[in-house]
């Protein structure tokens, strides 16, 4: 455990937690005295300059650094700067990202290519300014430069986009820690819970009739646990109150091949969606079984056949690397599996172990098997679909991610998830509807380029059927203060 004593602005603490918890994945922090504490890191931010000290049992690093605060984004890299250098020294280590802790790192790299800088400017910018290291900063620009050219033709300021969540699943991955339900208890509330969400959906094609839908994402969950007829009733709806002339996508996430038939497809081919998700996290049997994904392999190419036979021309797979038990030649096996039957585009996730998640409360039953990811197994990715014609396109990261690395999405040219790019950018937007969704207005016009207001709907299945009025009206109040963003 680390104690951390600190004395400054609470706002710049969240940044030294980040930089401390990237050094030092998984270890607990505590802000109270603790005499059983293994490392003390003392914090003392005056008005002109900052203090730190570690002392972690063998030795003590200290360094007192100059800081001029009229600029508190300057005055927050100085303070991040010193910290890592001081872990660096400490524990050896450097880290691939640097000084960055927040989970979009492009954000950077796309702002500074708006403003005309050179690539060679942008390099030795991020790498003097945030200690990138020179693979990540490459790969931070060259995934701003294919964000950039997407999102030329999107409307931020006119158009909007949606997110519809379905809360159910077969059952729960180990790792899992979104918003889901088992669909062997919620069955017979999945025609209420369907009703319910009809009635948000209509709220927001009236409140939102002016504006232009760009993007639709109906994620979970797994979406495929509704019937046809269910999945039919949802899409008929969405067409039926929704203006599709400026839609740019439409996504459904399949998801897990055990919940996903012909029948269900065939619904899904028959409405105007343009890209589905199949999802088989890694081509291993074994680790399936460890994780709790009740599907094999063999079923995740049989869903893969079945939706090329329905006629569906842009699949995505979704990998994740650091599984337990899973180490290069793991996921050298998965990358060559996939690659032969090459789909259009390939999510690559760094396993994020959350708080809530089976890896983590139980984490004695997995005691034996080992959760690895590197530099090396990441580059092994992007080699893999680069082979297959893919380039990176979105990118973002998040806590306690193993090797404290990153999420990647490759796509062949053309078959880009614009959703992916618009949720992590934050530029436009996104409006949720079902339970546990959450809504991002964006307001493009502020003094500093943008502000966001999230409104969040109720995870509960039985209190988002039971209390729509209320959700609805949050969005409803936020519109009649502010309009519609």
């Amino acid at each position: 455990m680390i104690l951390i004593e600190y004395t400054g602005e609470e706002d710049f603490l969240y940044d030294i937690q980040g930089i401390v918890r990237s050094f030092f994945p998984g270890i607990d922090m505590t802000l109270e005295h603790d005499s059983s504490a293994d490392m003390v890191l003392k914090v003392d931010i005056s008005e002109k300059k900052v203090a730190f000290e570690l002392d972690g049992g063998e030795r003590i690093t200290g360094k007192t650094q100059k800081i001029d605060r009229s600029d508190r984004k300057d005055t927050k890299n100085i303070l991040k700067r010193t910290l890592y250098d001081i872990l660096k020294e400490y524990t050896g280590k450097t880290l691939p990202w640097g000084t960055l802790s927040g989970i979009r790192p492009t954000k950077i790299t796309t702002e500074l290519l708006k403003l005309g800088k050179s690539i060679d400017e942008i390099h030795d910018y991020i790498e003097k300014e945030y200690y990138l290291s020179g693979k990540k900063a490459e790969l931070s620009i060259n995934i701003s430069k294919q964000e950039l050219k997407i999102l030329s033709e999107i409307d931020y300021k006119n158009g909007y986009s949606i997110y519809i969540g379905i809360p159910f699943c077969p059952s729960r991955c180990a790792y899992c820690s979104f918003t889901s339900y088992p669909l062997s208890i919620y069955k017979k509330k999945t025609d209420a819970y369907i009703e319910t969400l009809l009635k948000e959906l209509d709220f927001i094609a009236e409140s939102y009739k002016d504006k232009k839908l760009n993007t639709i994402y109906i994620g979970g969950g797994t979406p495929t646990t509704l019937e046809p007829y269910q999945s039919d009733r949802l899409l008929t709806h969405i067409e039926n109150i929704f203006d599709f002339s400026q839609m740019k996508e439409f996504t459904v996430e399949a998801g897990r091949p055990d919940s996903i038939t012909k029948e269900k497809l065939e619904v899904i081919r028959s409405h105007p969606v343009t890209r589905i998700s199949v999802n088989p996290q890694t081509m291993s049997d074994k680790t399936l079984q460890v994780i709790g994904r009740k599907h094999t392999t063999d079923q995740f190419y049989e869903a893969f056949e079945t939706a090329r036979d329905c006629g569906f021309d842009n699949i995505n797979v979704d990998l994740i690397v650091g599984l337990p038990g899973e180490g290069p030649d793991e996921i050298k096996n998965t990358m060559e599996k996939i690659s032969a039957i090459s789909p259009e585009s390939v999510t690559v996730h760094s396993l994020a172990i959350k708080r809530a998640a089976r890896l983590n409360t139980s984490k004695s039953d997995f005691l034996e098997y080992s959760s690895v990811n590197s530099e090396e197994i990441m580059e092994l990715t992007a080699q893999y679909t680069k082979n297959m014609g893919m380039l990176p396109y979105y990118l973002y990261r998040q806590k306690n991610m193993t090797g404290n690395l990153e999420n990647v999405g490759y796509a062949k040219p053309g078959k880009e998830g614009i959703y992916n790019i618009l949720i992590m950018e934050e530029k436009q937007s996104i409006i949720g509807a079902g339970a546990g969704a959450a809504t991002k207005m964006v307001f493009p016009e502020e003094k500093d380029g943008r502000r966001i207001q999230r409104i969040e709907n109720v995870k509960d299945v039985d209190c988002y059927i039971d209390r729509i009025d209320e959700m609805i009206g949050r969005k409803r109040n936020f519109i009649d203060e502010f309009g519609c963003f």
